[in-house]
């Protein structure tokens, strides 16, 4: 500091009050100074021994302790590098399984489900995806690239299509021009209605009516996600429920589905497609053993609202398939059309925090030519088709061009054992206008059939 800072302010001063100038002495005014210019030089030499430390990086630590800290930076930015050489980075994994007791009065079974093989027990809706297990990894890598590999084996989406694969989901996203326009590919499960397909993120353990026998299982193609607002586009051109397309099967399909989250609470969305896609009911050509693709067209709308202790879930759907339907024509043979309407509801409420009780409402009216659902002809395990009391399969009768109305009505209970423990029970009653369940203790059919299930559901 230099003293001309000092010196200047006292001439200040006593120009100002010269009376009080006058009354010091030159030796009093010098003294001041002095002790002024004292107190600066000390602040000085304290300012310049806290940038001192600043500088060395001690902050106040022992040598020591400095040390430390130094040892400890050096291994984090260690095990940083090794994290992105070795390509963890960005990677997520995760998991689910359930395991589940189920009983079915007209099959005449009871046991424990767990990765039962669809090739060899088939997709009913008493087993659906009940009892799977999953694992997903997820990396997001710079720039917002997202892949993904979720594996199921025996109860997945990819067993569910041809029986075999484990593949439950395989995509990409790649970011376009932002992070909320997407690329996306591969292999997709189906996103349409207000049921997700884990059991994690079900309430009850079986399935609606309309996710089990009216929406596809998954899509193998190429699309867009489009994020803006409160709106989310997702389309792809894919294959349908089938791997790749033989010369049988050439055909490809448009899928979309569109969101929309109204408020923090509540939404809705509809989901659709319209293409050529495997017919399993009309379709197979011996010498080529394969099906042929023939046009299809499904939409629904869903919506949900969701506050405190009460949800609310609902789904209307319509869909229609060329050439599909369970019974031909009896004037000349031909084939016919399929089609057919239905809706969802599901009410559940949490008594407490961690206990939630559940009733769900289906309904299914098939009736038109026989009835046929997706990939279903007559299939007296699920209730579809015409009166099986009529033997509509040997010649013609009358009635056999009139498939079953199904309904279905389930009540549960799901309890939050742990952050990553749910125990589930259900008793579900399903019922028919028609004769078409089959009842194996007798060896007839009838309108209704139950099943009870208790299940353990583990997520991380």
């Amino acid at each position: 500091m230099k003293l001309w800072h000092p010196t200047a302010l006292a001439l200040a001063l006593a120009a100002c009050f010269p009376t009080l100038a006058s009354a010091q002495s030159n030796e009093e005014l010098l003294k001041e100074l002095r002790e002024l210019k004292a107190r600066v030089n000390e602040l000085e030499a304290k300012q310049k021994a806290i940038e001192a430390k600043g500088d060395s990086g001690q902050w106040g630590m022992t040598p020591a302790q400095q040390a430390d800290l130094n040892r400890v930076v050096v291994k984090t930015e260690a095990i940083e590098d090794n994290r992105e050489a070795s390509g963890l980075q960005g990677l997520k994994i995760s998991g689910q399984m359930q395991t589940a007791y189920i009983y079915n009065q007209g099959q005449d079974l009871a046991g424990f489900q767990f990765l039962d093989s669809v090739a060899t027990y088939g997709y009913n809706y008493y087993n659906s995806y009940i009892g799977m297990a999953m694992i997903t990894f997820e990396k997001e890598m710079e720039g917002g690239t997202i892949w993904k590999l979720s594996l199921a084996p025996q109860r997945g989406v990819g067993s569910v299509i041809d029986g075999y694969s484990v593949v439950q989901e395989a995509s990409v996203s790649v970011p376009l021009t932002d992070l909320q326009t997407r690329f996306i590919a591969g292999q997709i499960p189906d996103w349409s209605g207000y049921e997700y397909l884990e059991p994690t993120k079900t309430p009850l353990i079986t399935h609606n009516l309309l996710f089990d026998f009216t929406l596809p299982t998954g899509y193998i193609g190429a699309g867009f996600d489009v994020t803006r607002g409160k709106w989310q586009t997702k389309a792809m051109l894919a294959q349908m429920n089938q791997n790749a397309n033989s010369s049988a099967r050439q055909g490809s399909v448009f899928a979309f589905r569109v969101d929309y989250s109204k408020g923090e609470y509540d939404g809705f969305g509809a989901a659709g497609v319209y293409g050529s896609a495997p017919n399993f009911v009309n379709g197979y050509q011996v010498d080529t053993d394969t099906y042929n693709n023939s046009t299809l067209g499904l939409i629904e709308v869903d919506g949900y609202y969701i506050r405190g202790s009460l949800t609310l879930q609902g789904q209307l759907s319509y869909g229609m398939q060329k050439n599909a339907a369970i019974t031909p024509n009896q004037s000349n043979g031909e084939f016919q059309d399929a089609s057919w309407w239905g809706l969802s509801a599901l009410a559940g409420y949490h008594f407490t925090p961690r206990l939630q009780g559940i009733t769900r409402f289906d309904y299914i009216d098939n009736s038109k030519n026989g009835g046929g659902l997706l990939g279903y002809g007559a299939d007296y395990v699920n209730g579809i088709g015409p009166d099986a009391n009529l033997d509509c399969g040997t010649a013609y009768v009358s009635g056999c061009d009139k498939g079953a109305n199904r309904y279905a009505l389930s009540v549960g209970l799901n309890y939050l054992f742990n952050e990553f423990t749910t125990f589930k029970a259900e008793y579900r009653y399903d019922w028919s206008n028609l004769n078409v369940f089959e009842n194996l203790s007798n060896n007839t059919y009838r309108k209704y059939n139950n099943v009870l299930g208790a299940s353990v559901v583990l997520g991380f």
